[in-house]
């Protein structure tokens, strides 16, 4: 396959929204504006072989942009060795953080900036059921702080899902607009019905360079900044929750230190705040050693991060199976894009929603870090913040 990538002009092509130019069908990864937006099919391949098949493109880089050409994107399920495939999309727009624009396309695929029609208004109807009950997740949680108090692992993340149904279809593109409104900072993602807006960095990797931002405990936003500062400092003073997030750290602190020169990280937490809910979190950054790895690389190694799975991973992995009561397919896994020269950025798939094929039912998907002194209501409500996210997206007009 060959490819044509050219610079886009502000002035003769138009500023180009990356929401709706992935519309309905298409393909999104994006945050603060910067990332990228695709449509159609140039191949689809699974792990061992899409690095390859994207290098073999030969591209034609007309734009003068570092990076830019033909990508994959994808997702890396909970369980990695599930099947799952990556797209190299056959049109595609990128926006970089100083606000350059590039337009990729392979073969004789033709871009078309087509005017995108308003949303549309209609009274449309909405039930939400239970998927894991709530019973169910209550005593999965019980279980597994007694299995932490008993030495069998040192945490393990306990999820539960719930059903949205409409009698109108899911409008995608009106759905990534309103998270585009409430969740700008987060990395918002549209894959083959896979939708979300995730707060939390994975791994990006631009040229040598190596950066992570893990995420670990939780508390609510309420609006008011009074309040929202009381509990911030209550979550940063929470032993719980420091413990929670120390596992994290420390997992993915030792998972990328093998292929770095040089690793560093924030020595305290601080708070990552989006619309519903709060975090602590800690950035790390390093330079990578030769011979690089690809960020595809280093997302396969730390995922699922403990902040989805737990630790040690393969007792909590054995522990979530054996108490959690669903299959979670990609949430909890990765989600993320990838250039020719291994470079790229995946987040963890967490805020999502997933849709049936005719998407008139959307599955949504919240848990929380269970350690010996979890209290079980407690991480229900927790849940129940973390839904609020995409329920939003989903139900408002």
């Amino acid at each position: 396959m060959r490819s044509t990538t050219r610079k886009l002009s502000t002035v003769t092509d138009q500023t180009i929204d990356l929401n709706d130019f992935a519309g309905d069908d298409g393909y999104l990864f994006v945050r603060d504006g910067v990332g990228i937006a695709g449509r159609g099919v140039a191949l689809r391949a699974g792990r061992d072989h899409v690095e390859s098949r994207l290098r073999a493109i030969i591209d034609d880089n007309q734009s003068g942009i570092s990076g830019a050409g033909p990508i994959a994107i994808g997702c890396i399920p909970f369980i990695s060795s599930d099947p799952h495939e990556f797209v190299i999309p056959r049109v595609l727009i990128g926006k970089t953080a100083d606000g350059q624009q590039w337009c990729t396309t392979i073969d004789d695929s033709t871009i078309e900036f087509e005017t995108i029609s308003e949303q549309r208004n209609f009274a449309a109807t909405f039930s939400v059921k239970q998927g894991v009950a709530v019973a169910h997740y209550l005593d999965a949680v019980r279980s597994t702080a007694q299995a932490v108090r008993e030495k069998k692992l040192d945490k393990a993340v306990i999820a539960r899902d719930i059903f949205v149904t409409t009698d109108q279809k899911f409008d995608v593109r009106a759905i990534l607009q309103r998270l585009k409104t409430s969740f700008g900072s987060s990395y918002r993602y549209s894959f083959d019905g896979f939708v979300g807006a995730s707060p939390e960095l994975l791994v990006n990797v631009s040229g040598s360079q190596v950066s992570s931002h893990p995420l670990a405990g939780t508390a609510p936003r309420t609006g008011n900044p009074a309040t929202d500062k009381k509990i911030a400092n209550e979550l940063v003073a929470s032993t719980k929750n420091q413990l929670e997030h120390r596992i994290v750290i420390d997992m993915v602190h030792d998972t990328l230190l093998p292929w770095c020169s040089f690793l560093d990280w924030q020595p305290e937490p601080s708070i990552v705040a989006v619309a519903n809910v709060q975090h602590l979190g800690t950035e790390i950054s390093g330079q990578l050693s030769e011979p690089r790895p690809s960020v595809l690389d280093l997302a396969y190694a730390l995922s699922p991060t403990p902040a989805l799975g737990g630790a040690p991973k393969q007792a909590a992995l054995d522990q979530i199976a054996k108490v959690e009561g669903m299959n979670r397919g990609r949430y909890g896994g990765a989600i993320g894009y990838f250039n020719q020269s291994g470079e790229g950025t995946f987040a963890v798939a967490i805020r999502c929603a997933e849709f049936d094929p005719e998407r008139t039912t959307a599955r949504l998907f919240a848990g929380g870090g269970i350690v010996g002194d979890s209290e079980p209501m407690s991480e229900l409500a927790e849940t129940q913040a973390k839904f609020q996210a995409m329920l939003a997206a989903l139900i408002r007009p």
